[in-house]
Parts: structure tokens; C-alpha cells; sequence
């Protein structure tokens, strides 16, 4: 998928999580935002995976150990959704290790514990030149 595609994608689920923002606003629990994302983009159409597992490979081998992306949308943009005070630099790099882990491109992160939900928006972008 190339960048236009993969920007064009990245703003559909901004907009999915700034109105779900909208009608909640912040404090809940993440558990509650991830419910209302998921039906924002069944209702918006947009293709997702929930709680997509993400094996780890270590020397070759292939390991179950339990990680999950809270969405991958359209095969190719990984979205973690938090609802904390503030995203650290740990967040940052998990969604990281999750895009290189799992050979995707873009990721976003997402706290929906902000006043303006742009300002827990954060995207990363691995390979691609934008």
C-alpha cells in the first residue's frame, strides 16, 4: 500500500476516534473507548482486525506470547488505543515494536484521555518516505 493510501486510511480512524471522543470525552476506560471505536468503524465502514495476536519471532522460532493489537485497520495500520494521563516515550516505542515485529509501516497511538483529542494522537511511520 502506498503513503497516500496508507494517509488516507491514518485520517479515517483519527476521525472515527475524534468522534467517538466527542460523545464520551475523557476519563473512561480504554476497554470503553476500544468498544465505541470498533463500532464507529463498523458504522463508518472501515476495515478492521480487533485484538489482532502478534507472535513474536526469536531465532527463527515463532512464539505465542500473548500480545494483541487493539486494532489493525485495512491489513495495514496498526492502532493502540490508551486512555492514560499522559503517553510516554514506552508507548511510543511499544507501537514501534509492535509496526516492526509485525512488518506494518504506520501506526497510531491513541489517548483518549486529553481535552482535545488531537493532542493524544501520535503516528509513526517505519520505511516509507512521506
Amino acid at each position: 500500500m502506498d503513503s497516500s493510501q496508507l494517509n488516507v486510511i491514518t485520517g479515517q480512524v483519527i476521525g472515527a476516534a475524534i468522534e467517538v471522543h466527542r460523545k464520551l470525552g475523557p476519563g473512561l476506560l480504554e476497554s470503553a473507548y476500544q468498544s465505541c471505536l470498533e463500532r464507529e468503524f463498523e458504522f463508518s465502514g472501515i476495515p478492521f482486525e480487533k485484538q489482532k495476536p502478534l507472535p513474536v519471532e526469536y531465532k527463527g522460532v515463532k512464539l505465542e506470547c500473548g500480545y494483541r493489537l487493539d486494532f489493525l485497520v485495512a491489513r495495514s495500520v496498526v492502532v493502540e488505543i490508551k486512555s492514560i494521563e499522559a503517553i510516554a516515550a514506552i508507548h511510543e516505542a511499544q507501537l514501534v515494536t509492535y509496526l516492526s515485529i509485525g512488518g506494518w509501516n504506520v501506526g497510531l497511538l491513541i489517548n483518549f484521555n486529553v481535552l482535545k483529542l488531537t493532542d493524544g494522537v501520535r503516528r509513526r511511520v517505519l520505511g516509507l518516505h512521506e
